[in-house]
């Protein structure tokens, strides 16, 4: 499949760039970006060419990946779908319901197939383990602590103005839903959300099949408290997400193999943007209670 990509930034040399350039049924055909010299050495590095036109890259490739801010994304998205090309996708899909919406009506209109790269859902052992756990009946409770520290160390995406703006809730938040929900299934009411310190955000989530969870989300937390962890109480005791030793590369890329598979046979896919649509519902929601 000839695939284009669109952004420049730390997550598509990280993640995109590399696990483009390696799967063995895509050709990256060209890198598109808002500062035409990084999209030139994102290119030089993974394949393709530069273009300095998004719709000449658009028109160009039978799908389109997208590694830019989600109030860039969605825009794009909406116009990659209306184009019959389809959509590999980062998290949050928007920042709001509205952008959102306008992706997943896009895609229902043209039929393109799309996946949302909501990494844990791609990791081996935790994506086996939510299968796991969602096959089992009487869970009780659950919940998603996502600690994270832009502060601490290196991290690459220290300088990112969404993430400052938005914080954990719409970064991390994700992650912590595309957990919850498959095992719990869809979230009824958001209960309550309340602050932390720094931008730490607290959710009590109640789910259609009568489960509660809880959600702990910060981008600033100590470095030395920084990680994730995820539990389910029911019936079957009690469980928590197994570490995995897999690669962001390696991660999307099974993304890759969910998108070229929702081709072939024409069935969403789990995380389509139907799904991050859900996401992101819940989230502007807990965002709404936060501000009154």
């Amino acid at each position: 499949m000839r695939m284009g990509l669109l952004g420049t930034g730390p997550w598509a040399e990280i993640a995109y760039g590399p696990a483009l350039r390696d799967h063995p049924e895509v050709e990256l055909i060209g890198v598109w970006g808002r500062r035409p010299e990084a999209a030139a050495a994102i290119a030089e590095t993974f394949g393709g060419r530069p273009y300095e036109d998004v719709g000449a890259l658009i028109d160009d490739a039978e799908a389109i990946a997208i590694a830019l801010p989600p109030a860039v994304q969605a825009p794009l998205a909406e116009r990659v779908a209306l184009a019959g090309r389809h959509l590999l996708l980062d998290k949050p899909l928007a920042v709001n319901t509205t952008d959102a919406t306008a992706v997943v009506d896009a895609a229902a209109k043209t039929g393109v197939s799309s996946v949302v790269f909501f990494t844990t859902r791609f990791t081996a052992e935790p994506r086996d383990w939510i299968g796991e756990q969602a096959a089992r009946d009487g869970w009780f409770t659950g919940r998603a602590d996502w600690m994270g520290s832009l502060d601490s160390g290196d991290n690459p995406f220290a300088n990112s103005p969404w993430r400052r703006e938005k914080g954990g809730l719409w970064d991390v938040g994700p992650h912590a839903l595309s957990v919850l929900l498959p095992v719990l299934g869809d979230v009824e009411q958001v209960m309550a959300a309340a602050p932390g310190p720094g931008d730490t955000v607290h959710l009590v989530l109640r789910h259609v099949g009568g489960a509660s969870s809880t959600a702990a989300l910060s981008l600033t937390a100590p470095g030395a408290a920084a990680g994730n962890t995820v539990e389910f109480r029911g019936e079957s005791g009690v469980t928590s997400i197994p570490a995995s030793q897999d690669t962001p590369v390696t991660a999307l890329g099974r993304a890759i193999d969910g998108l070229l598979e929702s081709v072939r046979t024409g069935q969403a896919h789990e995380c389509d943007v139907r799904f991050g649509l859900r996401v992101v519902e819940i989230l502007a929601e807990a965002e709404r209670l936060l501000e009154r």
